[in-house]
């Protein structure tokens, strides 16, 4: 066994008693199955569909949903009837945690690399391009550090007993175990259309601008060039002052970003060049914005990943964009994801549900509805159907009329 470490999620309990003979330590590890990138690359295609499990991050592109399956691939779910919605195939994409969608081409992270996809056809998708290490900052969980040669698709659970002697005094010890098994291995642009981009939610670290893609890690934004939009080209990386960066969203030629300790928003006239403009300090919470022409919307949350005791909506005043104010907060229960569409605001707020809000007048933001009994994540609202994330899948929600929306349909997890 090689390249043993400990880690904080798999338990070993040992038992060690005052005696001189033999012990059997059991130990419980998860083990790192490889495929070479051409095998990753040779299957990053439309599949059968398959249950979701851990949904992630949501796009949408005209009547279809890309949800990632959290470092494993993507759904792709036809919503064109939205009371009936068909979830279609799948691509396997080992490490995915964010996508976006310009014109044909879906661009997704395969941990350290981008690659871009073909999807004319959703049912029968195509890999295009393959830029590779582009993302350095992704690790496997953990911080594992693997081969860089070949691609983790998957850990494996595994139970092994080891005899040792040993004289030591009685006691408890609480360890974990990670074994990196180092040897085990599985076997358009020049179109004279328009290009047009889809709507991604207010968690995503991947954002579209009119022929940009940003993406956003935890200490910096980099720029890709889609103009050719099946070949994006990386352009710059541009440094953040400071960390906890979480996520972006695009607005006209604004970029606004959340991160743990307030709101950064940049101007992007220059798309290759995004400089700085104003900041919105908070304490240290998770933030996700969204934004219009007048106003930034951001949920603060505290939880035991964000920190911090602050649960509630913010409305920042953005008129001055170098100096952004505070106009009004509003206390939520533990909200994450948001969307506006016109004068209306939906908000998801963990067990509290999906809250609709009619946002007219900023400093008077009244409730409407209160959809509960499921957690939701994020949300993406457009002409009166809400597409939203939640902790047991993914749902469809006519808010037409936003006192009486209701749940038209939803796509439920595969329980364990």
């Amino acid at each position: 066994m090689k390249n043993i470490f400990y880690i904080p999620f798999a338990l070993l309990i040992l038992f060690l008693g005052c005696t001189k003979d033999t012990v059997k330590e059991r130990y419980s590890y998860f083990a790192p199955i490889y495929k070479t990138k051409a095998e990753v690359r040779a299957n990053v295609k439309s599949l059968a569909p398959v249950q979701l499990q851990q949904p992630g991050k949501l796009f949408i592109k005209d009547k279809f949903a890309f949800l990632s399956e959290v470092n494993k691939g993507i759904h792709v779910i036809d919503f064109s009837d939205p009371q009936n919605p068909k979830n279609i195939s799948f691509i396997d994409i080992p490490g995915c945690l964010d996508m976006a969608v310009r014109g044909n081409y879906l661009y997704a992270d395969c941990y350290t690399d981008l690659i871009t996809m073909d999807i004319s056809d959703p049912k029968n998708i195509v890999m295009k391009q393959f830029l590779e290490g582009v993302f350095p900052h992704r690790l496997y969980v953990n911080g594992f550090v693997a081969d860089t040669t070949r691609v983790i698709t998957e850990w494996v659970k595994r139970d092994t007993l080891i005899e040792s002697a040993f004289e030591k005094k009685t006691r408890w010890d609480m360890r974990v175990l990670y074994a990196s098994a180092s040897s085990t291995q599985t076997n358009g642009g020049s179109s004279n259309i328009p290009v047009t981009n889809g709507i991604g939610g207010s968690m995503a670290r991947f954002g579209l601008m009119v022929d940009r893609l940003y993406t956003i890690s935890t200490y910096s934004m980099k720029v890709f060039n889609t103009v050719d939009a099946s070949k994006p080209s990386y352009v710059k990386t541009v440094p953040f002052s400071q960390g906890n960066i979480e996520t972006i969203f695009p607005y006209k030629n604004k970029l606004f970003i959340g991160s743990q300790t307030g709101m950064f928003i940049y101007d992007a006239t220059d798309p290759d060049n995004p400089l700085k403009l104003g900041t919105f300090s908070h304490a240290r919470v998770c933030d996700p914005v969204v934004a219009d022409d007048k106003y930034a919307y951001v949920t603060l949350r505290s939880n035991s990943t964000c920190a911090g005791f602050q649960n509630q909506l913010d409305v920042v005043d953005i008129g001055s964009l170098m100096s952004p104010i505070l106009l009004k907060s509003y206390q939520l229960k533990e909200p994450a994801g948001l969307t506006k569409d016109g004068n209306t605001l939906l908000i998801c707020d963990a067990k509290d549900g999906l809250k609709i809000f009619n946002a007219a007048n900023p400093i008077d933001i009244k409730q409407l509805k209160n959809i509960n009994g499921f957690e939701p994540y994020d949300v993406i609202a457009m002409n009166g159907l809400a597409i939203v994330v939640a902790k047991d899948g993914l749902y469809f929600i006519n808010y037409t009329d936003p006192v009486n929306a209701t749940i038209l349909s939803k796509i439920i997890i595969q329980k364990s």
